[in-house]
């Protein structure tokens, strides 16, 4: 089955109620169809530093509940939620809440976490990845027995327990649930459970360097595709796949800014060309060959959620009313 292509926008959420109102409006107004907040909790020092990773100034549930309040048609979420950040009791009536003040506009992006500095710097523990993965997925049973009708019974064995309880208040609809990641546990658990799979490079180490896009080239992409098509049997038709286009350059230059890009990554990007301008989470052309780019990957991979960096939101958005539903 082909889904029609939806655009999506990752956001680091601003720093000021009018960053996050005029980021929003925009968003809506260009055509995307989502604007989806991550969820990181540490300021500058040495934990982030150590994993190479942006700062994020606002936390992302008050961000969306903000964007929700001055749109009007934008579905807002996040890409994705870190489980063992939350309570998932507490995760449930806050994401119902916001469906239900946003009058059914949400969607719910989880992940298993993977910033090992984050989480000690938090003083959470991080376990190795099949127990935080399993608890990903115990945390899916929790929200939707928690949005779901009568008493929520959720017993699990890594530290997820809900029970003796009907939850409210309930979403509008049925918000889908996007379980995202890179190594094949988790998109194996992501097809079995969730609506989008949001396909990622392979985090493992903890912290963002150059074996995260060497883990997700146009041939280990296939094979993570090919992985979730089978462990979801029957329901892949009915599954969306979404995948993070995190190097975007809109440009005539098509060889020059992809030579450009190891250096402007920090060597993350540290690829040979060839591969560099087939990987599935770079995109660099004119709109046109984007636009091709992304169609052929459709037909390749079954890729037609597409989510870019809000810094590339004005450059891209000729692509979006070009493609946006077709």
């Amino acid at each position: 089955m082909v889904h029609p292509f939806r655009f999506g926008l990752m956001s680091r959420s601003g720093n000021s109620a009018k960053a996050i109102t005029d980021h929003a409006k925009r968003a809506e107004a260009l055509g995307y169809h989502s604007l989806l907040y991550n969820d990181h909790y540490l300021g500058p020092g040495p934990a982030m530093a150590e994993a190479h990773h942006p700062i994020q100034e606002v936390a992302p549930i008050p961000a969306a509940t903000l964007a929700a309040a001055v749109t009007d048609t934008l579905v807002i979420g996040f890409r994705v939620l870190c489980v063992d950040y939350h309570n998932p009791v507490v995760l449930a009536k806050e994401l119902a809440t916001l469906d239900l003040l946003s009058e059914g506009r949400l969607d719910i992006g989880l992940g298993a976490g993977w910033i090992a500095a984050e989480y000690a710097a938090m003083g959470i523990a991080f376990d190795r990845p099949g127990v935080r993965i399993a608890r990903l997925g115990e945390t899916v049973e929790v929200l939707r027995a928690c949005f779901g009708e009568g008493q929520v019974d959720v017993r699990g064995t890594h530290g997820v327990h809900a029970s003796g309880f009907e939850g409210v208040p309930k979403p509008v609809g049925n918000p889908p649930i996007t379980i995202g990641g890179g190594g094949p546990k988790v998109l194996s658990l992501a097809a079995r459970v969730a609506d989008i799979v949001a396909f990622n490079i392979n985090n493992a180490t903890g912290k963002l360097g150059p074996d995260g896009p060497r883990s997700a080239t146009a041939a280990l992409t296939k094979e993570k595709v090919d992985l979730v098509r089978a462990a979801a049997g029957d329901r892949f038709d009915d599954i969306q796949l979404e995948i993070g286009s995190y190097f975007t350059v809109v440009t005539d230059d098509v060889e020059g800014a992809a030579a450009a890009l190891p250096a402007q990554t920090g060597g993350m990007l540290d690829l040979p060309l060839s591969e560099l301008l087939e990987h599935p989470h770079v995109l660099i052309g004119d709109v046109s060959r984007i636009c091709d780019t992304l169609v052929e990957r459709r037909e390749r991979y079954g890729f037609n959620y597409v989510t870019v960096r809000e810094a590339d939101m004005e450059s891209f958005a000729p692509v979006v009313e070009r493609l946006v539903g077709k």
